[in-house]
C-alpha cells in the first residue's frame, strides 16, 4: 500500500474497526496526550461528532480523491452529516482566503518561504509535545467536549471495505479517554470506550463507550423491559429513562415500581408479560435461586421467550446457572446475555457502573444504548456464556477480600493505639488511595453503614468464587479467611449493612 503523507490541516477519511470511514482532519494533539508507541499515526479530528483519534496511518486516505468513493458506499444520516459539516468548513475558509487574499499578497512579499509542516513519523517521540497553538485550529473546527483516542491492535495489510455501512447512531462512542490528568469527583468525566482486537488464542474484550453523563446517548427505539428494581436495578432503570427509553418495569414487591411509572416507565404484571412485550428483557436480582426463579418459576421469564426476544442477566451469579439459564432460553428461539455488573448503589444512580458481558454478541450490540445509560464502561468477553460470571465473581472476591483486610487493618490500629483517623489519612496519600478506601473507612468511623452494597451479597460473591476455585483445584485461602470473617459479621445481624459492616465483625 502506498504511503500516506499527511501534515497538520489536512482533510482525511479515518477508519475505526467496523465503523464507516469517517471525515476529519489531522490536528495537533493536546500537550498531555502522549502518542502511541508502536505504528505511525496522526491525531485526527472527526466532523459531525465530538471524537478525537489516534489513526494508524494505514487506516487513513486523503479526504477529496476518495470523497467520491465514501459517499457512495455510506448512506447513512450522521454520516452525510458529517459530510455537509466538511463542505461548510471548506466554505468559509474559502471565503476566508478570498476576503484576505490581498492583505496576504502584500505580506507574503516580504516574507521568506514558509517550511513544510513536518510531518510525524513512528519514532517522532517528542513531536507532539509542543501541542499547537490557538491560531492553527479554525473557529469552524468542531471542538470536542474531551480528548479521546483509539486503542488499536496492529492492523497490517489494511483494506477498505467497499461494502455499503449501515448507519450506526452510536458511532461517536468508540473512542477511549487518553487524558493523563485524572478527573476529580465533582468534574464532568468522560466515559470511556476501549477495543482491544480479540486474540484468538484467548478470551478477548472489548468495551463499548458510555456517555449518559453528557447526555448525548440516542436511544435504542426496541423496548426494554427490567425485572428487579433493588439497590442496583433502581438506578438502571432511572438512567434508563432519562436517556430516553422506553422501558417495561417488574418487581417482586410491586411497590417499589411506582416510582418509576410516575417516571414514564410501564408496569408489567408478571416476568412472562414484561419479557412477551419487549424486545430485550434485562434482569438484576439477588442470588442463584431469585435468577433461576424468575426464569423458570410460575409466570416466568421462559413463559413469555419468542423466537428473537432478547434476555439479559445482570445478576452476579455462579457460571453454572448462566449455562443453565442460557440453555434454557435459547432453546425456545430466545437470545442471551450476561452482563453482571460492578458497582454500588451509588455509582448506579450516576450511570458509573462497569458491565462486563458474555454469551450473542449481537445482543450485546443491541444494547448499545442502554449500556451506555447505566455504566462508565461496558466490556464484551469472547467464549461461552458464563466467562462473564467467572470475571464478575474474581473482581469481587479481590473487592470483598480488601474490604475486609482494610476493616483488619483499622480494629488492629485502635486496639494498638493507633489513631484510626491518622491510620486513614496515610493510607490515602500511599499507593492504595482511592476513593472506595476513603469512602468505605469514613463511613466505618461515622459508623454510617447504610447499604451501598449489601454485606450479604459480597458473602454470597466469595463464597461462589471459593466454590469456583474448588471446581478447578486453585487454591483460594485469603478469600475463604475473609469469607469466614463475613459471616461473622452476618451472625452479627450485618447482613443487611453497607459491606463495610464487616468491620463490626472484628470488635465483638
Amino acid at each position: 500500500m502506498a504511503t500516506v503523507h499527511l501534515r497538520i490541516g489536512d482533510l482525511v477519511w479515518g477508519k475505526l474497526g467496523r465503523y464507516p470511514p469517517w471525515p476529519g482532519k489531522v490536528v495537533s494533539p493536546p500537550k498531555d496526550l502522549k502518542k502511541p508507541r508502536g505504528k505511525k499515526c496522526f491525531f485526527v479530528k472527526f466532523f459531525g461528532t465530538e471524537d478525537h483519534a489516534w489513526i494508524k496511518v494505514e487506516q487513513l486516505k486523503p479526504y477529496h480523491p476518495h470523497k467520491e468513493e465514501m459517499i457512495k458506499i455510506n448512506k447513512g444520516k450522521r454520516f452525510q452529516q458529517a459530510v455537509d459539516a466538511v463542505e461548510e468548513y471548506l466554505k468559509k475558509a474559502k471565503g476566508k482566503d478570498q476576503s484576505h487574499s490581498d492583505d496576504k499578497s502584500k505580506s507574503d512579499k516580504g516574507r521568506k518561504a514558509a517550511k513544510p509542516m513536518k510531518i510525524i513519523e513512528e519514532d517522532d517521540e517528542d513531536a507532539f509535545k509542543g501541542g499547537s497553538s490557538d491560531k492553527e485550529q479554525t473557529d469552524s473546527d468542531p471542538e470536542p467536549s474531551s480528548v479521546q483516542r483509539l486503542v488499536a491492535g496492529t492492523v497490517s495489510g489494511f483494506k477498505w471495505d467497499s461494502s455499503p455501512v449501515k448507519d450506526d447512531p452510536h458511532f461517536h462512542h468508540f473512542l477511549l479517554s487518553q487524558s493523563e490528568k485524572p478527573a476529580s469527583s465533582m468534574e464532568p468525566i468522560t466515559k470511556r470506550l476501549k477495543i482491544i482486537e480479540e486474540d484468538t488464542r484467548s478470551t478477548s474484550i472489548q468495551a463499548a463507550d458510555s456517555t449518559a453523563i453528557n447526555g448525548s446517548i440516542t436511544p435504542t427505539d426496541k423496548r426494554i423491559g427490567f425485572l428487579g428494581l433493588g439497590l442496583m436495578g433502581s438506578g438502571v432503570v432511572s438512567n434508563l429513562l432519562k436517556m430516553g427509553h422506553v422501558v417495561t418495569v417488574w418487581n417482586r414487591t410491586a411497590e417499589k415500581c411506582d416510582l418509576f411509572i410516575q417516571e414514564g416507565a410501564r408496569l408489567g404484571r408478571t416476568p412472562a408479560e414484561v419479557v412477551s412485550m419487549c424486545d430485550i428483557t434485562f434482569s438484576c436480582v439477588s442470588d442463584p435461586k431469585a435468577a433461576r426463579d424468575l426464569v423458570l418459576g410460575p409466570s416466568g421469564v421462559l413463559q413469555g421467550i419468542r423466537p428473537g426476544k432478547c434476555y439479559v442477566e445482570m445478576s452476579t451469579v455462579d457460571p453454572e446457572t448462566i449455562t443453565e439459564l442460557s440453555q434454557v432460553i435459547t432453546s425456545r428461539g430466545g437470545r442471551f446475555l450476561e452482563a453482571p455488573v460492578s458497582g454500588s448503589q451509588q455509582l448506579s444512580n450516576d450511570g458509573m457502573l462497569v458491565i462486563v458481558a458474555a454469551g450473542d454478541r449481537s445482543v450485546y450490540e443491541d444494547c448499545s444504548s442502554c449500556f451506555q445509560a447505566m455504566g462508565k464502561t461496558s466490556f464484551f468477553i469472547a467464549g461461552e456464556a458464563g466467562n462473564a460470571a467467572r470475571m464478575m465473581l474474581i473482581l469481587n472476591m479481590v473487592q470483598g477480600s480488601f474490604m475486609a483486610t482494610i476493616a483488619e487493618g483499622l480494629t488492629l490500629a485502635q486496639a494498638t493505639g493507633q489513631s484510626q483517623q491518622t491510620f486513614l489519612d496515610i493510607l490515602c496519600q500511599g499507593q492504595m488511595a482511592s476513593t472506595f478506601v476513603d469512602q468505605k473507612c469514613q463511613n466505618i468511623l461515622q459508623g454510617n453503614f447504610k447499604p451501598d452494597y449489601y454485606l450479604k451479597h459480597i458473602q454470597k460473591d466469595l463464597r461462589l468464587a471459593i466454590s469456583m476455585g474448588d471446581s478447578v483445584n486453585h487454591p483460594t485461602p485469603m478469600a475463604a479467611a475473609a469469607n469466614e470473617v463475613y459471616k461473622r459479621a452476618k451472625a452479627l445481624d450485618q447482613s443487611d449493612n453497607d459491606m463495610s459492616a464487616v468491620y463490626r465483625a472484628y470488635i465483638h
